[in-house]
C-alpha cells in the first residue's frame, strides 16, 4: 500500500477524475490501480476563483512486489510519495487477572473528570483491563444538556455544577467540536482518538476531514458512546460525586485515598486528574493539600460575530455556498506595534462557523462567552475569541503572593465579575458594535445587520470596564488590520460581547516527562486541559491515553527503592524509570503485548545510566538493552529477555508472562540486596 499526497482536483471532480489523476501521478495505467482510500481531504482557497480539494489517498496497487518496489524508487525524490504509514494504536500493558494488581485492592486506578481526558483516560485503561473508576462532579449529558439550556433560555437557574463548563463531556460538549490541534502528535495517537470517537456514534468524516469537528447535539451522543463503552469493559461512572479532598501518606506524600462532598472516602493509590480548566475550587484544594503547581499565561478577550455570509465570500468568493466548502473558517493574528500594545499579539480564538455565542460561567455572579456550532453550522452568524494574552507580570497584581498559582483564577474571577455587572447583574452580557466600540461611544440596541445569538441575552453598552485596558486598545489595534485581510471584519454592525477568559488553564500542574507523576505527590497523575497539557478536545483526549499508558505501568510494574528507604517521588533523579511502550520504536526494539522496559529513547542514556548508578554497578546503555554492568550474572541475562521479548510475547502470552515474571523476581533481588 502506497500512500499519496498532495493530490490536488478542481472543487466539481468525480470520483472517477479522482483515480485517473492519482494514476497519471503515478505514470501508471488504470488496471493496476486495485483500489483507492481517501486519507485525508482539505481545501486549498489561497486562490478563491480557483478553490482546489487537496488529497491525500492510500493506493492498493495491482503490481508484483518487485514493480512496487521500482515505482518507489523511481519517485524516491517526491516526498509525496512513500509507503503507507502504520497507525494502529497497540495499548502498551495488560492487566494481572481480573483488572488490578494482585492482592492491592487500591490499585483501581481512579480518573476525576469525565472531559474528552478523562474519558481517554478512562476508555484505555477499561481496554487494557483495569476497570477503572471514574468520578465526575457534574451531572450525566442528558440531564446536564437541560439544566444549561434551560439556563440560557431562562427557564432554569444558573447550577455551579451542571453548566457549560461541568458534566459528561467537558467544556467540549457545548462547543464547535474541533478535533484539530496545532500541537504534533504521534499518528496512532490521533487516529486512536477518531475511531474510538466514530465508534461511539461520530460521524465517519472524522477521519477524512483536515478540520474535523462534531458539533455539540452529536458530541452529547458521542459521550455516552464512550460511557457505554467503558463501563461494557467493567469500568465505573459515577456523577455528581465532586472530589473535595486528597489523603496523602506522611513521608512521601504519595496518594493513599479520595475524600468526595458527600464524605465517602475511596481508596486509591492512582488517580488520574482530569480536572477542566473552570475547577477553581478544585484548584484551591490542591493548593491547601500541598501538590505543586505555578500560574501559566493564557489570554482573554470577546466574542465577535458577522453574517456567516460575509466569511464565505470573503474565503470562499464565487464559491460560496458550495456543498463541498460548507461553512468558511478562519484564523487572525496581528503583532501590535502601538507604543500602548508594544510586544503585544492579538488572535482569533474557536471560530465557530455558523454556530452561537452562549453563557460559560461556572459561578455565580459571572458572565463568560464561548462559542458553539452544531454539525450542520447552520446558523446565520460566524463567532470567534479576539483574544491578547496575558503574561505572568499583568497575573501577579491579583495574587495574594508573588509567584501564587491561583493570581489568574484571580484574574478572571475580577473581569468576569465585572462583566456580570456591565451585563445588568442578570447573566445577559455586555456588548457593543465594532463602530461604536473603535469610535470608544456606548451602543444601542435596535434592527442591525448583525442581530446578537448570546443566550441569555445582550445588554448593549459600552465594554470599557469588563477587560484591562491594554486588552481594549490591542484590540482596537488590531481590528482595521483584520479588516484588510477579510473585508467587512470591522463593518460598523459587527458585534462584540464580553467577556472571553476561558481560554486555557491559569496554571499547571507539574509532571514528571517519564512518568507523567504529580512531582510532589506520587500516585498523582495531573492530566488534560486544567492541568495545562492540552487544549482542545483532540489533545486533552491523547493526553488522556498518554497518561492512562503511565498508570497502567505503574500498576504493572512496581518501582524499585532502595532498601530502607521509602519510594521517591516522579522526580526523584534516582528513581528507576520503568515504561513501556511504542515509545522506544526509537531504539530499535519492538514490543508487542507485555511491553516493558526502560525508556531507551536515544539521547537519555546518560540521564538512565546515572539512575542505574544508584542501584548497582555503573550501567551501561545502548540502543538496543542494557549491554553489561547493572549487575553480573543470571539477572542481567533475565533484564535482557525483558527488553528482547518481542515476537516471542507477540505469538504467546504465556511465553511473554514468564519473561514478566523471571523480571519481577529479579526486581524483587536487586530491591532486597546489600548493594541496592
Amino acid at each position: 500500500m502506497l500512500r499519496l499526497s498532495e493530490l490536488k482536483l478542481p472543487l466539481d471532480h468525480s470520483d472517477a477524475e479522482l483515480e485517473a489523476a492519482a494514476c497519471r501521478r503515478l505514470r501508471i495505467a488504470p488496471d493496476q490501480l486495485r483500489a483507492v482510500r481517501l486519507v485525508k481531504r482539505s481545501v486549498d482557497a489561497r486562490k478563491p476563483q480557483a478553490i482546489a480539494l487537496v488529497y491525500s489517498l492510500d493506493l492498493d496497487l495491482a503490481l508484483d512486489p518487485r514493480a512496487e518496489a521500482r515505482l518507489v524508487q523511481r519517485f524516491a525524490g517526491d516526498p509525496h510519495l512513500r509507503p503507507s504509514p502504520d497507525t494502529t494504536y497497540h495499548p502498551v500493558a495488560q492487566a494481572f487477572g481480573a483488572g488490578t494488581h494482585p492482592g492491592d485492592a487500591a490499585a483501581r486506578p481512579v480518573v476525576v473528570g469525565a472531559g474528552p481526558c478523562g474519558y481517554f483516560a478512562a476508555l484505555l485503561l477499561a481496554q487494557m483491563g483495569f476497570r477503572p473508576l471514574l468520578l465526575e462532579r457534574g451531572k450525566a449529558v442528558k440531564e446536564r444538556t437541560a439544566d444549561t439550556f434551560g439556563f440560557w433560555k431562562g427557564n432554569r437557574p444558573f447550577d455551579p455544577d451542571s453548566n457549560a463548563q461541568f458534566g459528561e463531556g467537558g467544556a467540549g460538549t457545548f462547543s464547535d467540536g474541533k478535533l484539530y490541534s496545532q500541537v504534533s502528535e504521534a499518528k496512532p495517537y490521533v487516529r486512536k482518538v477518531l475511531e474510538e470517537l466514530v465508534a461511539a456514534g461520530a460521524n465517519p468524516d472524522i477521519l477524512t476531514l483536515h478540520h474535523p469537528h462534531i458539533g455539540t447535539f452529536k458530541l452529547a451522543t458521542v459521550v455516552r458512546g464512550l460511557r457505554q463503552r467503558i463501563e461494557a469493559l467493567g469500568g465505573e461512572v459515577r456523577f455528581q460525586a465532586r472530589v473535595d479532598g486528597l489523603e496523602l501518606a506522611d513521608g512521601d506524600r504519595s496518594v493513599r485515598g479520595l475524600r468526595l462532598e458527600s464524605g465517602e472516602r475511596i481508596a486509591a493509590s492512582h488517580v488520574v486528574l482530569a480536572l477542566g480548566h473552570s475547577a477553581r475550587d478544585s484548584f484551591a484544594m490542591l493548593k491547601d493539600a500541598g501538590v505543586a503547581m505555578q500560574p501559566k499565561p493564557f489570554a482573554v478577550g470577546l466574542r465577535i460575530e458577522h453574517p456567516q455570509s460575509l466569511i464565505d465570500r470573503a474565503r470562499w468568493g464565487g464559491a460560496a455556498g458550495h456543498p463541498r466548502l460548507g461553512a468558511a473558517e478562519y484564523k487572525l493574528v496581528h503583532h501590535c506595534n502601538s507604543e500602548a500594545s508594544q510586544g503585544r499579539s492579538v488572535y482569533s480564538f474557536c471560530m465557530c462557523p455558523g454556530g452561537l455565542v452562549v453563557g460559560a460561567t461556572s459561578e455565580a455572579g459571572r458572565v463568560v462567552t464561548n462559542g458553539m456550532s452544531q454539525h450542520s453550522r447552520n446558523e446565520r452568524n460566524a463567532n470567534s475569541g479576539i483574544v491578547v494574552p496575558v503574561d505572568l507580570a499583568d497575573l501577579a497584581p491579583y495574587g495574594d503572593a508573588p509567584d501564587d498559582p491561583l493570581a489568574g483564577v484571580a484574574f478572571q474571577r475580577h473581569w468576569e465579575g465585572r462583566a456580570f455587572i456591565a451585563g445588568g447583574s442578570s447573566y445577559q452580557a455586555p456588548a457593543q458594535r465594532v463602530g461604536d466600540f473603535l469610535a470608544g461611544r456606548a451602543s444601542t440596541g435596535g434592527a442591525r445587520a448583525v442581530q446578537p445569538s448570546y443566550q441569555p441575552g445582550v445588554r448593549f453598552g459600552t465594554l470599557e470596564s469588563c477587560l484591562p485596558s491594554f486588552v481594549l486598545e490591542a484590540i482596537r489595534e488590531a481590528l482595521p488590520v483584520f479588516e484588510r485581510r477579510i473585508p467587512g471584519f470591522a463593518m460598523d454592525d459587527a458585534l462584540l460581547t464580553g467577556v472571553e477568559t476561558r481560554t486555557s488553564s491559569p496554571l499547571r500542574l507539574p509532571r514528571d516527562k517519564t512518568t507523567l507523576e504529580c512531582c510532589n505527590t506520587p500516585g498523582l497523575y495531573p492530566a488534560g486541559e486544567g492541568a495545562g497539557y492540552a487544549g482542545g478536545i483532540l489533545s486533552a483526549a491523547i493526553d488522556g491515553i498518554k497518561v492512562a499508558e503511565r498508570v497502567a505501568l505503574a500498576i504493572t510494574r512496581p518501582r524499585l527503592q532502595r532498601p530502607g528507604e521509602p519510594i521517591g517521588s516522579a522526580c526523584d533523579p534516582v528513581y528507576l524509570k520503568f515504561v513501556a511502550g511504542f515509545e522506544i520504536e526509537h531504539a530499535g526494539v519492538g514490543l508487542a503485548h507485555h511491553q516493558v522496559a526502560v525508556e531507551l529513547h536515544l539521547g537519555v542514556e546518560a540521564e538512565l545510566a546515572a539512575a542505574f548508578a544508584g542501584f548497582g554497578d555503573a550501567a551501561e546503555i545502548n540502543t538496543f538493552g542494557v549491554e553489561q554492568g547493572l549487575v553480573k550474572g543470571r539477572e542481567i541475562q533475565a533484564l535482557r529477555a525483558i527488553f528482547l521479548v518481542g515476537d516471542v510475547a507477540a505469538s504467546s502470552d504465556e511465553i511473554g508472562l514468564a519473561h514478566i515474571s523471571k523480571f519481577l523476581d529479579f526486581c524483587e533481588e536487586v530491591s532486597a540486596s546489600e548493594h541496592g
